[in-house]
């Protein structure tokens, strides 16, 4: 318990940061087709978002080494509240891309010092308890940003940006206050993709995959929700139970990932992933709408944990700090892409080649793992499923022991 209450400041900091920065993706979205952005240019938004991510991931830990924990989240939460207020300031959708990037770089650098203070201060009997209260802060906080973001896009541009700034700001006080000593410099874990490859070219997949799906929901689900008459609460709502979904998913799908072969599971879930697409292009009513996508959380968001757990089978313990970076590329490759393609699809084809995508995406997966699975990568013990976080580089260090236990 003392420890939980040493790390008072950080999650404090965790989740007026979420707030911030879980809502202005949904934001922007909303606004953004209301001032005439099409959707291609919505996607791109989306897009921008985790360019700036992936440069934050790999920047971060070299500013933290450089200047310290403190100054380096300062920097950071202030270039997020440049990408914020500098929405109100235009209305061009490049300009709006380029904050994009900004506030992306400040999620992953926030995020960066966070894990980084709470992995010097953990320890293997404490690591599991503080890790299991930073993963339920910070969904908490992603689910308030959500349903906050309904309420903020019927008010003056202005007073919603202006709105996220300030959480944004705030996050900057419980942790430049704190008493606690700041972590020593940490080091950035080698970026070696191929890495990943040579250990498990089906959780490659996996997490690509991963990336798709969920950035493609939570960048243009706004843009789909629009599309089938949501209106902005309602949409913050559709966002909110995909997030909740993924949530209560976790200890389920842990269970049944340490029970069974993990690639059977793999592709069971992305099976029942296609037919969860199915049935969300099917729906009418809003509530059919709303149950839809929380099923569709359930289902989708336990995969990236999935194909991380089978692909850190493979690995030495050596090895795991940079499988668990060499993953979160694979995923940003996705996340990436993701939003651009299917903004533009539902612009040409219409709201139901969204969740077409996304399908076809899953399909593929399912037929790569069966092939994986007829090739073998059979292992003979398997490491603990933990529920891992797509937030830094460095979560890895945080993850490498509650996967040995």
């Amino acid at each position: 318990m003392r420890l939980l209450i040493s790390f008072t400041a950080l999650f404090l900091s965790v989740i007026l940061l979420q707030i911030s920065s879980g809502g202005v993706g949904s934001l922007d979205a909303i606004i953004g087709l209301s001032k005439g952005f099409t959707v291609s240019e919505v996607g791109l938004l989306g897009s921008a978002h985790f360019i700036g991510f992936f440069i934050g991931c790999w920047w971060a830990p070299r500013v933290l080494g450089s200047v310290g924990a403190s100054r380096a989240f300062a920097a950071f939460a202030a270039l997020g509240a440049i990408g914020l207020l500098g929405h109100t300031l235009t209305d061009a959708s490049w300009t709006w891309a380029v904050l994009r990037i900004a506030s992306g770089i400040c999620i992953a650098g926030c995020y960066t010092v966070i894990e980084a203070w709470l992995q010097s201060k953990v320890t293997n009997e404490t690591r599991g308890r503080a890790m299991g209260v930073y993963r339920f802060v910070d969904i908490s906080g992603s689910l308030l940003a959500q349903i906050m973001i309904g309420a903020l896009a019927s008010v003056e541009v202005y007073v919603a940006y202006n709105l996220l700034t300030l959480f944004c700001c705030a996050s900057l006080l419980p942790l430049v206050l704190t008493t606690s000593r700041p972590p020593e410099s940490t080091k950035a874990p080698r970026l070696r993709p191929v890495l990943a490859f040579k250990r498990s070219p089906l959780a490659v997949a996996g997490v690509t995959v991963a990336g798709l799906s969920t950035a493609s929901y939570r960048m243009v689900g706004p843009v789909y929700g629009d599309a089938v008459g949501l209106s902005p609460n309602q949409i913050g709502w559709f966002l909110a139970l995909f997030v909740g979904g993924g949530a209560i998913a976790q200890l389920p799908a842990g269970w049944i990932a340490d029970k069974f072969d993990r690639r059977p599971v793999l592709i069971a879930v992305s099976i029942l992933s296609i037919f969860a697409c199915g049935i969300s292009m099917n729906t009418m009513s809003t509530s059919a709408i709303f149950m839809a996508s929380f099923v569709f959380g359930f289902i989708t968001f336990p995969i990236y944990s999935i194909a991380a757990a089978h692909a850190h089978d493979f690995a030495q313990p050596q090895e795991r700090v940079e499988l668990s970076a060499a993953l979160m590329f694979y995923y940003a490759v996705g996340a990436i892409s993701a939003p651009v393609i299917t903004a533009r699809l539902i612009g040409t084809l219409g709201p139901s080649s969204f969740f077409v995508f996304i399908a076809v995406a899953h399909l593929a997966l399912a037929v790569f793992g069966v092939w994986r699975l007829l090739v073998g990568d059979e292992v003979d013990e398997k490491t603990s499923y933990v529920y891992a976080p797509r937030t830094t580089f460095i979560i890895g260090r945080l993850m490498k022991r509650m996967r040995e236990r």
